[in-house]
């Protein structure tokens, strides 16, 4: 099989499904072979080969479904999520200042890991180091007390921190934002830290959320 290359969004479901079908078979066979322990890499690279080409038919279908006049709630009721999850996740939105589709691309490299810091910080009590990341509004306004009154309020609900949760973090661009979601595990229930970057790097945002919010 050749290289793979999904790019062209003009590609049919056809042959993206035959193309799908050439890969899983070639996964099928590197697995069938009884008389020789299975290229454990070369299994990663072909699920990861079939995983690639079966996200971009998914958005495909998603796109024609969207076409057809499909609403987001269908799409979201299909897939098990909310419509704003599945609209932020294959929508294409467009910029009202401009009238052009929204950049969707994560430039911010580090963006994980910085959310992860930050979130520590203000959760183990270090505001100072914390501070350092904050835009000017949220320095003002992301005090002391009200990191306590978010804290006992979180507490209330959940209870005690006991540390981050096993999934990764999840960073997306919105509008002019990079936005991290950051999986956090508590004593009676699981939330998540949502951070906000700015154009500048700077936290924009900061909030303790139930897992499930969108």
């Amino acid at each position: 099989m050749h290289p793979l290359h999904v790019t062209d969004s003009s590609m049919s479901l056809a042959s993206l499904s035959a193309e799908l079908a050439g890969r899983a078979s070639v996964l099928a066979e590197a697995l069938a072979s009884p008389l020789a322990p299975p290229a454990y890499l070369d299994l990663v690279r072909h699920s990861r080969d079939v995983d690639d080409l079966a996200e971009h038919m998914l958005r495909l279908c998603v796109q024609q479904s969207r076409d057809a006049g499909h609403t987001w709630q269908e799409i979201g009721d299909l897939l098990g999520v909310t419509r704003q999850a599945a609209f932020q996740r294959f929508g294409k939105p467009v910029d009202p200042r401009t009238g052009e589709p929204m950049d969707k691309t994560v430039r911010m490299t580090d963006a994980a890991g910085r959310a992860r810091e930050i979130v520590i910080d203000v959760l183990e009590g270090r505001l100072d180091q914390a501070r350092r990341s904050f835009d000017a509004q949220v320095l003002e306004a992301f005090t002391e007390e009200v990191r306590g009154s978010g804290m006992a309020t979180v507490a209330g609900l959940v209870g005690a921190f006991e540390g981050f949760g096993e999934a990764e973090p999840l960073v997306r661009r919105i509008g002019d934002h990079t936005v991290v979601d950051v999986p956090l595990r508590y004593e009676a229930g699981d939330m998540k830290a949502r951070v906000s970057f700015d154009t500048d790097e700077k936290v924009a945002g900061l909030f303790i959320l139930p897992a499930e919010t969108p």
